[in-house]
């Protein structure tokens, strides 16, 4: 019976990542009707770039809100160049925890977060970006 409910999370769990990058798939679209008139400003290379999800330097704040969507977390600072912002964008996995319990090994599931990718503009423009794997608990 213990051996179905482990079966049955982990259909859950599959379903859910199934779903969310679903929805995923139509977000770009969804962006770039939502802010048409800067996507339409961007060169025909930047925007085969946006258009598949990608960003490179020199893109503007809303050419990569489009192409990665809003940030989770958005910091304010100075360099020697100018006025800084710094989008940091979150993902999740879930880590497998083993544990005993009365004569039987169970499994836990806890979901975790973590930062999946940053973006660093400089007075309104990309500078800087770099994306992080999943930590390999």
């Amino acid at each position: 019976m213990k051996l179905l409910n482990h079966w049955k999370s982990l259909s859950l769990l599959a379903l859910a990542g199934m779903l969310l990058a679903g929805c995923g798939a139509n977000s770009v679209a969804a962006r770039k009707q939502e802010r048409l008139a800067a996507y339409e400003a961007l060169s025909p290379e930047m925007r085969s770039l946006v258009d598949q999800g990608n960003i490179t330097r020199g893109l503007d704040t809303n050419a990569v809100y489009i192409a990665w969507g809003p940030p989770a977390q958005v910091t304010q600072g100075e360099n020697d160049l100018g006025e800084t912002t710094t989008w940091s964008y979150y993902g999740t996995f879930t880590q497998q925890t083993t544990y005993w319990g009365w004569r039987h090994v169970y499994y836990g599931y806890n979901p975790v977060n973590f930062i999946s990718g940053q973006v660093t503009f400089t007075n309104g423009y990309v500078k800087q970006w770099q994306t992080y794997p999943a930590p390999g608990y």
